[in-house]
């Protein structure tokens, strides 16, 4: 599942760490939440089960970078009418049917396509009746895929989801300034939808906040315009967006625009999330002869959680020390790579006078601007790095002296994962 260009592929540490990485991508794969739920033409909604044949028509709606594979599964299960998939638009279909219409998006970055899909479903769900019901299925990257810009251009709609990306923004933040510039994030999606219906989300938030994921398309709101308006001074950013985008925030915290849905349509449902692949990996390693610590909901810029990472190592008495979540990174230089990459580059740094194999993935199978989903490395013998980690430039490191992991699309997301462990033992 798993290939690296790493010379020291066939070290053993190196090989396990590959393979309790496999581990927890297995775990990602959203089939084994949704198993649960769904049954021959039902599925569990929380305590009650619901019949779908009462309804008049059942139709499916799925959103994401994991939108495929969760609809293949429940397509496997229930009978639908019609239904929509919308994945980034590097993504081949997982499979095909007459009556899915697939879009596929622009990612991380909406596009022209993400346009499209929104208009698309918007009429959709507006075109169904009282006695409809719509399965809905979303996972990460949805707010970029699925796009319907308020009373601002798709242009300057992309200008702002940039400077959010490039800053260092947690998805928290990003995700709220988007919501209170689109016609369809934070539950406006649904709010005048006529019947009723469910979602099912793969969560790629830390925390697993529901109004966060994908932006909160099938869900609902707790942030303000005001909490949207601190975080683009928070990051001195104002000056680099239109200021149409300023003036439709400060109309919002003036109530000239409403805000969003305060409480959910229906049940929205975790199905999967970052916490069950750590504890998969950490069951794995523990087969294969390890002791680990895992390190739950990273969230902050690569270089302070690499210093966490490495004193927790240091201190611990277990073998392996195992991650996940998801960090930032502040983007200053011009260089290639993505934050798994440079995480296992600020770790080296951090780890260089102490031996061990040091790995980071995102479980999508992409990092940053790159096709690869991250890295592996030795601290052993590890060649000069500082001059890469000032550029932003962790791929050319990687791709000089070996260590890039490569998946391919992986139909599914739950943050990233990431291993280190102990040469010495």
């Amino acid at each position: 599942m798993l290939k690296t260009n790493y010379t020291q592929k066939n070290n053993k540490k190196v090989h396990d760490a590959i393979m309790i990485l496999e581990e927890g991508l297995i775990h990602a794969n959203p089939q084994i939440g949704l198993q649960q739920y769904f049954f021959r033409n039902k599925l569990k909604s929380r305590k009650s089960i619901i019949n779908l044949n009462k309804f008049d028509n059942v139709y499916l709606i799925a959103i994401g970078k994991a939108a495929d594979s969760m609809a293949k599964f429940v397509s496997s299960k229930i009978n639908f009418t019609r239904g929509i998939i919308v994945i980034p638009s590097k993504h081949e279909p997982l499979f095909h049917k007459k009556n899915i219409r697939v879009f596929r998006s622009g990612h991380p970055l909406p596009n022209t396509q993400s346009l499209k899909a929104g208009k698309h479903i918007t009429n959709f769900i507006a075109s169904t009746k009282k006695n409809d019901f719509i399965i809905f299925l979303i996972s990460g990257g949805g707010s970029a895929l699925v796009t319907l810009p308020n009373m601002i251009s798709l242009k300057e709609k992309i200008r702002v989801n940039q400077q959010l990306i490039q800053c260092g923004a947690n998805i928290n933040e990003i995700s709220c300034v988007r919501k209170h510039l689109s016609d369809i994030k934070g539950g406006k999606l649904v709010e005048k939808m006529p019947g009723t219906g469910i979602s099912f989300v793969l969560s790629d938030v830390i925390g697993d906040d529901l109004s966060s994921i994908s932006s909160g398309l099938t869900y609902a709101d707790k942030t303000t315009f005001s909490d949207a308006l601190k975080i683009i001074k928070k990051y001195k950013i104002e000056k680099n967006i239109s200021k149409n985008v300023i003036a439709i925030l400060k109309n919002g915290k003036n109530g000239i625009i409403k805000e969003a849905p305060r409480k959910p349509k229906f049940p929205n449902i975790i199905i999967g999330n970052n916490k069950k692949s750590l504890i998969a990996m950490k069951t794995k390693s523990k087969k294969l002869g390890y002791s680990s610590d895992v390190i739950f909901n990273l969230n902050s810029n690569v270089k302070v959680e690499a210093r966490k990472i490495a004193r927790k190592l240091k201190n611990s008495s277990k073998s392996c020390i195992i991650f996940g979540g998801e960090t930032t990174v502040n983007v200053l230089g011009r260089g290639k790579g993505g934050r798994n990459q440079e995480l296992v580059l600020q770790l080296s740094k951090e780890l260089r006078d102490f031996p061990c194999v040091i790995s980071s993935i995102g479980t999508d199978g992409i990092d940053g601007n790159t096709k690869f989903a991250g890295a592996i490395v030795s601290t052993i013998n590890l060649g000069q790095f500082e001059n890469f980690l000032k550029n932003n430039d962790s791929f050319n490191f990687f791709k000089k002296f070996g260590g890039l992991i490569h998946t391919g699309p992986t139909h599914t997301n739950v943050n990233d994962i990431g291993i280190i462990i102990k040469q010495n033992l």
